[in-house]
C-alpha cells in the first residue's frame, strides 16, 4: 500500500504568510512538508508558485476557492491550477444566507458542484467540499453534509473531511471516513483539545483517535493528509512543526 503524503493547509500560518509569502512555504519544506494547500490564490503568480514547489520538491495538494469565485471566474481558477500543477478545487465554506435555508440550500450546492465536476473533469480537475460542524446540526431527516455530497453522488463530487469539525459536530470522524470510501481525496488532520471550549490542537496532543483515523484513511483511499490548525496558542510555524514531529514519530513521513 503506498504511504499517504503530508501537507499542510496555508490557512494555518496565514500571519506568516502576509509577512512573507515564498519565505514561509520555504520553512514549511524545511520542516518536512510534503505538500501544501492553498487558502485561495494569487499572491504570487503561476510561474512564481509552480517555480518555487519544483525548487523544493514539494506538491500542491489542493486549492480553496470561494463559492463566487467559481461561478464568477472558473475558468482564471482552472489556469492557474493548471500552471502549478493541481488538479483538486475544494469549495471551502458555505454563506449563512446558503445556511439558513437547510436543507435546500446544501442540495443547491450539491447539484451545483454536480454540475461543476461534469464541467471540469475534462481538464482533468476534481471538485471536493469542505465541511466544518454546522453541516452536522440534525434536522429530523439526518446530517447536512450527507444531502449537499448525496446530491453530487452522480458526478463524483468529493468530501474533504475535517476530522475536528466532524467531532465537533458531534459525529464520529472514522465513521464518515468509511462511510465515503473513495470519495475522500483529502482528508484534513486537525486535532482536538480537552475541555468544553473544545479547542483546536496540535495533531497528536488532544482526544482524537488517531489510530482509528489513520487505518480508516488507508483503507479507504485517501491520497493526501493536510494539517490544518485554525488557531495556534503560540506561533502558528511552532504549531505545524509540533504536529509533523508526531506524525514523524509514527512513521508516516517519507
Amino acid at each position: 500500500m503506498a504511504r499517504i503524503p503530508i501537507g499542510i493547509q496555508l490557512y494555518t500560518v496565514r500571519s506568516d504568510l502576509s509577512n512573507d509569502y515564498t519565505g514561509t512555504i520555504r520553512k514549511l519544506a524545511r520542516l518536512g512538508y510534503e505538500g501544501i494547500e492553498l487558502a485561495g490564490f494569487g499572491e504570487i503568480s503561476a510561474t512564481e508558485l509552480k517555480t518555487l514547489v519544483q525548487d523544493l520538491g514539494i506538491k500542491v495538494a489542493g486549492c480553496h476557492s470561494p463559492l463566487d469565485q467559481l461561478k464568477a471566474d472558473l475558468n482564471r481558477v482552472l489556469d492557474y491550477q493548471e500552471t502549478i500543477g493541481n488538479h483538486r478545487i475544494i469549495l471551502p465554506w458555505l454563506s449563512e444566507e446558503i445556511q439558513e435555508k437547510g436543507r435546500d440550500g446544501y442540495r443547491s450546492v450539491g447539484e451545483f458542484l454536480g454540475e461543476l465536476s461534469e464541467a471540469i473533469a475534462p481538464r482533468g480537475f476534481s471538485i471536493s467540499y469542505h465541511n466544518h460542524s454546522f453541516e452536522f446540526v440534525p434536522d429530523g431527516e439526518g446530517y447536512f453534509l450527507d444531502t449537499l455530497l448525496e446530491a453530487g453522488k452522480r458526478n463524483q463530487v468529493k468530501s474533504e473531511l475535517d476530522t475536528y469539525w466532524v467531532k465537533h459536530g458531534g459525529a464520529d470522524p472514522v465513521e464518515y471516513i468509511r462511510k465515503y470510501k473513495g470519495r475522500i481525496e483529502l482528508l484534513h488532520i486537525k486535532d482536538m483539545g480537552e475541555g468544553d471550549d473544545q479547542p483546536f490542537a496540535e495533531v497528536g496532543s488532544g482526544i482524537l483517535d488517531w489510530d482509528s483515523i489513520f487505518d480508516a484513511a488507508e483503507d479507504t483511499g485517501v491520497e493526501w493528509y493536510l494539517v490544518e490548525q485554525d488557531i495556534c496558542p503560540g506561533p502558528p510555524l511552532e504549531s505545524a512543526e509540533k504536529s509533523l514531529k508526531y506524525l514523524h514519530k509514527r512513521g508516516m513521513l517519507g
